[in-house]
């Protein structure tokens, strides 16, 4: 993975604590990871109007503002770009997929069912680990990696 885009990321992950942040990541053949969009995490919002329905706000999880994310898919498609990656960070948590993370990517209606997802843990006011992982719709498990920036 590029380092601009790994430290994109790790950057919007920051400055978006106590809460976590997510958006998308576009990429082209020969170019997997080649922009980040940053997304609104909208939880706390939905959190605030039906704490029955969203229990958790934007401190334990995330939601895409539906809005961020077609427009960032739609800069991406005239770039000739497809989106390739969910980013969100989890704080004061490791890099894993949760149930919840993984059940919201293999949902019908998720409209990145091919991208991979990558978690950055945050602690101590640093990101201290990053994972990316592949869910395929329908696998039994979930594969994952540590995440290394290249030089480029």
């Amino acid at each position: 993975m590029p380092g601009r885009v790994l430290n994109e990321m790790c950057a919007h992950a920051l400055e978006t604590l106590p809460e976590e942040c997510c958006g998308l990541v576009t990429g082209c053949n020969g170019s997997r990871f080649r922009s980040v969009y940053r997304c609104r995490n909208m939880m706390t919002l939905q959190h605030r109007s039906d704490p029955v329905a969203y229990p958790r706000d934007g401190r334990e999880a995330y939601y895409m503002s539906e809005v961020d994310y077609l427009k960032a898919q739609k800069d991406a498609q005239e770039r000739g770009e497809v989106v390739t990656a969910v980013y969100h960070s989890h704080v004061a948590a490791g890099a894993y997929l949760s149930e919840m993370d993984r059940e919201h990517a293999e949902h019908e209606l998720f409209p990145f069912p091919d991208a991979a997802q990558i978690v950055l843990a945050v602690g101590e006011g640093k990101v201290v680990e990053v994972g990316i992982f592949d869910c395929s719709p329908g696998a039994d498990a979930v594969s994952g990696r540590r995440v290394e920036a290249d030089a480029s």
